[in-house]
């Protein structure tokens, strides 16, 4: 836990807290992925993924990567792994807020195939900038849906 509230304080002007990581990791509608790098016996975690799947659809709550990992692909492959594991669980849908200055996140979710479906006007309450309300369909787990690249960065908000 301690390397994830660490990659988050680093990511974002407003960092989650321990409890909501804790509350979100025993949610029954939340998933929670973590990225790890291996180095011998050595662990350490790079980065991570958050969402929520309610009935057919998925929201990504939050996705963070270590500073000295960004620009390798890791946000994608996170972000790939979610979509996947959520399409064999019959998820249609793919939805998140991102905000409006962060153009790196949204060029990353571009390529997997989401699309600017609206603007909640202030909706980060650190900074009051309005964040972006972009989704994706899925399709099927036949391949429909965003084709999965494995390259981007990561999300802000």
């Amino acid at each position: 836990m301690d390397e994830i509230i660490r990659i988050e304080r680093e990511s974002y002007p407003s960092p989650w807290s321990e409890n909501l990581f804790r509350s979100e990791i025993t949610s029954p509608i939340s998933s929670f992925l973590v990225g790890r790098e291996v180095q011998g016996e050595k662990r350490s975690v790079v980065g991570y993924i958050v969402f929520w799947k309610v009935d057919d659809e998925i929201h990504l709550h939050n996705i963070a990567v270590r500073r000295d990992m960004r620009k390798k692909g890791i946000a994608s492959r996170l972000l790939s792994e979610a979509i996947d594991r959520s399409r064999r669980e019959g998820a249609q849908r793919i939805s998140l807020e991102v905000r409006f200055s962060n153009l790196a996140a949204q060029r990353m979710y571009a390529k997997f195939g989401f699309a600017v479906k609206g603007i909640r006007r202030g909706y980060y309450t650190d900074t009051k900038e309005d964040a972006l309300i972009m989704w994706a369909d899925l399709g099927t787990s036949s391949g429909e849906g965003p084709q999965v690249k494995g390259q981007g960065e990561r999300k802000d908000g």
